[in-house]
């Protein structure tokens, strides 16, 4: 049965394509949706036609559906682990495909949410002077300083931070495992270098239990730092510096992208920085300078209305 090919096809994923643990995770979750809509339905995988498909999107959209609500992206994203699994059935296993032609729909580009450097600054400086508070502002200027996803963040390991000697200074580099494994090398700025070795003297060496821990952030257990304390982190920092919106270590990683853009630096380089594959996924943050200038055109332009 195609159902029974589900451990196979998440093996596929990490071992062949090289997906990391968080996306291949996140097809777990879609594909878990998926078979509770056909058993709801009374539907096998081996039964699914296209009509059944445009089905699931319409229940995803909460036809017949008051368990729960997403939104566009989420149910794109649904689409595309379906039809993954479904092109995965037909050419591993000779199953027909229903999907061929399931497309997911066409997203608006949402404008990523940026700080000001004066909000940024403000989290940062929030921190208090105890031990955890000092791995705190490390966390966080490094999140800054780098633009890193927070799963890079929490998954760096000691000898990932190194100083080299260039020709008229140091610099600090962070090695970056990004989506995909693949690794990137991230300069790291003065302030943040400056967090991370009081860290490294004054917090670490009491939050460690043990001599072999690789980890660089760690908790008040002696383990390695969790995606989710990472989020807790930010998210009551940025409340205590008296921030009124959500704010999570991904929109840090905005915030370094579009301050790098309005202070000059070339999209290929923050493309690089960023770790994205195509250049195409970083221009969206260029659209947060375009309309950062044309709102000062407006307001300052005599002639703008």
């Amino acid at each position: 049965m195609a159902s029974e090919k589900l451990a196979d096809f998440f093996n596929f994923l990490s071992i062949e394509k090289g997906l990391s643990k968080n996306t291949t995770e996140a097809y777990r979750r879609d594909l878990d949706r998926f078979f509770h809509y056909l058993s709801i339905n009374q539907l096998s995988v081996e039964q699914v036609t296209a009509e059944d498909l445009s089905m699931y999107v319409a229940w995803l959209r909460g036809m017949n559906n008051s368990e729960f609500k997403i939104g566009e992206s989420t149910i794109s994203r649904n689409i595309i682990s379906v039809r993954s699994y479904f092109s995965y059935l037909a050419k591993e296993h000779k199953y027909s495909n229903p999907a061929a032609n399931f497309k997911p729909p066409k997203i608006s580009k949402r404008l990523p949410k940026a700080l000001s450097i004066d909000q940024v600054l403000r989290i940062i400086n929030i921190s208090g002077t105890d031990l955890v508070s000092v791995r705190d502002r490390a966390v966080v200027e490094l999140l800054y300083s780098t633009g890193a996803r927070v799963s890079e963040i929490i998954n760096l390991n000691l000898h990932d931070i190194e100083t080299i000697a260039s020709a008229e200074d140091l610099i600090t580099t962070v090695k970056l495992k990004g989506k995909g494994g693949k690794e990137r090398v991230v300069p790291i700025g003065s302030f943040a270098v400056t967090a991370v070795n009081d860290y490294l003297a004054r917090a670490r060496p009491k939050l460690s239990k043990v001599s072999t821990q690789k980890a660089l952030f760690l908790n008040q257990r002696g383990g390695r730092l969790t995606r989710q304390s990472a989020w807790n982190i930010v998210a009551k920092a940025a409340q205590r510096a008296g921030l009124k919106d959500q704010v999570t270590p991904h929109s840090l990683r905005h915030s370094f992208a579009t301050h790098l853009l309005d202070g000059g630096a070339d999209i290929r380089v923050v493309q690089e920085l960023l770790g994205h594959s195509s250049v195409t996924t970083t221009q969206i943050y260029t659209l947060i300078t375009i309309d950062r200038l044309r709102e000062s055109y407006s307001s300052a332009h005599p002639r703008s209305k």
